[in-house]
């Protein structure tokens, strides 16, 4: 019976539990098996069809958003969308505008992760 696959955070957690000398060790593992089979392309599944909602917040949209694009690392739009939010609420940008602004951004991310994936 094999084990089943590690998701990339439970791998991350045993990396971080090893001492450097295992860290370096598995890096170059990592590497060898990378190089014996030659670059990975995986396929990004099409975002979710989730219809923007009649007044909605910018809290709301940006979950909406997230589940929309869920194959997005949160981390690639979180500067722009955490500035955009910021704009409505501090400093009283337009609603309207900043979801327009912050759905613009999220599909950058997702057109940026097709191209990567080519």
């Amino acid at each position: 019976m094999t084990n089943p696959l590690k998701t990339g955070s439970e791998l991350a957690k045993l990396y971080d539990a090893m001492d450097d000398e295992r860290k370096r060790s598995l890096s170059d593992f990592a590497d060898f098996l990378y190089a014996q089979g030659g670059p990975v392309s995986r396929e990004v599944p099409p975002p979710a069809d989730i219809p923007r909602p009649d007044n909605e917040t910018v809290v709301g949209a940006v979950k909406r958003l997230k589940e929309t694009y869920f194959m997005i690392d949160s981390m690639a739009v979180f500067s722009e969308a955490s500035s955009l939010m910021t704009d409505h609420m501090v400093k009283g940008r337009d609603l309207e505008e900043v979801i327009d602004e912050m759905e613009q951004v999220f599909e950058r991310a997702y057109n940026n992760l097709l191209q990567e994936n080519e």
